[in-house]
Parts: C-alpha cells; sequence; structure tokens
C-alpha cells in the first residue's frame, strides 16, 4: 500500500484514462494501418506499431497496479511537528549554508522541479520523524550531507 495526495491521485487517474482513452486507440490504428500495406516480416511500421503498443500497455499496467494499491492520504489525521509525508520541510546544509524548501511526496508524485522529493530517496529517508532543531546526516550520491531541520509545515 502506498500513500499518496488527492492531487496526486487525480493526477494519476487522469493519466491513466488518457493513456486507455487516447493512445491507446491511436496506436492500435497505426497496428490496423500498417497491417493494410501487406507483407508484415519485412513492415517497419507494423513492428514499430507493436513495439509502441507494447510499451503502452505495460505503462497502463503500471499505473493500474500503482492505483490499485494506493491510499489518499487523510490530512486531518497529520500533525506537523514532525516531518512526514506531504510536509513542506525547510532544511539548511551545514556545510554551506545553503537553504532548501522541499515537499516530502509519494515517489509517484516526486518531481524536483517542483520541490517535491520522493519519501524514499536518501533525503526524504533521512528526513521522516525528525523535528525542527534536528540534524541529520545523510548519504547521497556526492557525499555525506549533514543538514538542519529548520522548520516543518504541513501542506494543505
Amino acid at each position: 500500500m502506498e500513500y499518496m495526495s488527492k492531487e496526486g491521485y487525480e493526477k494519476l487517474v487522469a493519466e491513466l484514462h488518457y493513456l486507455e482513452s487516447v493512445e491507446l486507440p491511436r496506436v492500435k490504428d497505426a497496428i490496423s494501418e500498417a497491417r493494410d500495406k501487406g507483407d508484415l516480416s519485412e513492415n517497419f511500421e507494423y513492428h514499430a506499431a507493436k513495439r509502441e503498443q507494447s510499451k503502452l500497455l505495460g505503462r497502463i499496467r503500471f499505473k493500474q497496479r500503482v492505483l490499485a494499491h494506493a491510499r489518499i492520504l487523510d490530512m486531518s489525521r497529520l500533525s506537523g511537528d514532525t516531518v512526514q509525508l506531504l510536509s513542506q520541510v525547510e532544511i539548511s546544509n551545514l556545510a554551506n549554508g545553503a537553504h532548501m524548501t522541499y515537499t516530502i511526496a509519494s515517489p509517484h508524485e516526486a518531481n524536483l522541479r517542483e520541490g517535491k522529493i520522493s519519501i524514499k530517496s536518501p533525503i526524504g529517508q533521512a528526513l521522516m520523524g525528525k523535528r525542527a532543531g534536528d540534524v541529520v546526516e545523510v548519504s547521497v550520491p556526492a557525499g555525506r550531507l549533514k543538514l538542519r531541520v529548520d522548520s516543518i509545515q504541513l501542506m494543505a
């Protein structure tokens, strides 16, 4: 079971609907069109369309599995005193003084450009359960970071 925000769940449902209702019929039409061109053994368009269909069906099955095991997190049951899923955390890198703000999100909602890091990332895991003022040391590909939790805010 994986918890996620209502927004993330709805985005995943919309993406699945788009794949099933728009992309899949488009690929099926491409296969049909390529099949009409004759000999399938040497038909590049047919084989390319079949590969695309295979990839698309894999993505659809993956999203269906994620949604089958997803649970929307009840925001009223969360407290804002410790870092947890959907917490917005302001942290400082003690080595260089850099300040960063991240939202801890499910792996399916993580997007660094939006400031959302996965709960399963090294930094996300290290911050879980910490309180404002706590210092954590975390191993990342670039080495070891020493981070201080400056503030925690629960996302609405």
